[in-house]
């Protein structure tokens, strides 16, 4: 799995404001787990991080920007050694 903010570069819709607005994870079989940084601090599930953004990118105004390399089936284990 890897790590990922959700970062606004511009609040169009005045609530969230602008910077790391959310924090999640993207699980090996590319479902997301998201959490929203600003009260009421909510938690949601995605099938793909690709919905997170269509969801929430505003045209372009928030990005997704991942924290850890990408999964590589095959080298990760169960514990996440090789």
């Amino acid at each position: 799995m890897r790590r990922f903010h959700l970062v606004r570069e511009e609040d169009v819709s005045g609530s969230s404001g602008c910077g790391v607005v959310a924090e999640g994870v993207e699980f090996h079989d590319g479902t997301a787990a998201m959490r929203w940084r600003v009260p009421p601090c909510s938690t949601a599930l995605y099938t793909s991080t690709a919905d997170v953004v269509t969801i929430h990118g505003h045209e372009g105004r928030t990005v997704l920007q991942f924290l850890d390399p990408p999964y590589i089936p095959g080298l990760d284990g169960p514990t996440g050694a090789p």
